[in-house]
This record gives C-alpha cells, sequence and structure tokens, in this order.
C-alpha cells in the first residue's frame, strides 16, 4: 500500500536516560526544522525537549511504563511517520523487550528510525524530510508487502 506523507511530519523522540541530554541538544540545534512538524516522545524524554528547547512535544508514558508500546501503536495505526531514538548501546536496558517491539513494528510498516546522531543528522538533512514523500507501507493484513 502507498501512503502520502505530507511535508509535516509526524515525528516520536525517544532517548535513554544517558541520551537524554544528546538527544535535547540535537533539538535544540534542529529547532528551526523541527518547528514545522508534530513531535511526540516518551515521558521524561518528551518532557526535557519541550522544556529546554521550546519545542512542543506531546509526551506518552515513560518508556519502562509503556510508552514505546503507545508510539509503537500510534505506528501501527500509520500516525507516526519517523522515529528519532538515541539508544544507549551499553546500558542494559530493564524495558529491553519493549524496545525491541517497537523497533520491530517500525521495521514491519517501513518508518525511518534514527538511532544515533550520525543518523539522525542524516535523516533531518535529506531533502525528503522537509517535502512530500510517498513511501510503500506493507500491507500484511491483505497479504503484500
Amino acid at each position: 500500500m502507498e501512503k502520502n506523507m505530507d511535508a509535516a511530519k509526524r515525528i516520536a523522540l525517544i532517548a535513554h536516560d544517558q541520551m537524554k541530554a544528546s538527544l535535547v541538544e540535537w533539538c535544540k540545534k534542529n529547532y528551526e526544522v523541527l518547528s514545522h512538524h508534530f513531535l511526540c516522545g516518551t515521558g521524561t524524554t518528551a518532557k526535557m525537549i519541550a522544556e529546554q528547547s521550546g519545542l512542543p512535544v506531546k509526551g506518552y508514558l515513560s518508556g519502562p511504563l509503556g510508552g514505546d508500546q503507545q508510539i509503537g501503536a500510534k505506528v501501527a495505526q500509520g500516525e507516526i511517520d519517523i522515529i528519532i531514538f538515541f539508544s544507549d548501546p551499553l546500558t542494559a536496558q530493564p524495558h529491553d523487550p519493549d524496545v525491541k517491539a517497537l523497533l520491530r513494528i517500525a521495521q514491519v510498516y517501513n518508518i525511518p528510525i534514527a538511532n544515533n546522531l550520525a543518523t539522525a543528522d542524516y535523516l533531518i538533512s535529506s531533502p525528503l524530510f522537509s517535502s512530500a514523500y510517498t513511501y510503500h507501507r506493507p500491507d500484511y493484513v491483505r497479504g503484500r508487502s
């Protein structure tokens, strides 16, 4: 199934504890671009970004309390276009199964994910980021992928 994505994207912002400050700084650096999009995020991360950058960010639950699952549900419903998730590869996460489920559902629905600063920079600087884009959203219900 083809899906048209308007120039304004619905972007989920997520970061593990050790990476929250880096994501906040990235959001501040990219304020002008991000301010033209709908932003949401998990609990503390959303609150920190909103307070420290001035960007409006709709907050969901904290990741360990179900926020990753909430964002995953939004992906499955076609309500998230991009995920920026600064994950901490060196620290074990108590909610690792939730994180893996979110990453899996994003792959299933062909959603771009940036897991680190370099990938986030590449994604936001792509000409596709601020323009309309048509992407293939697999239709697993009808057996067409």
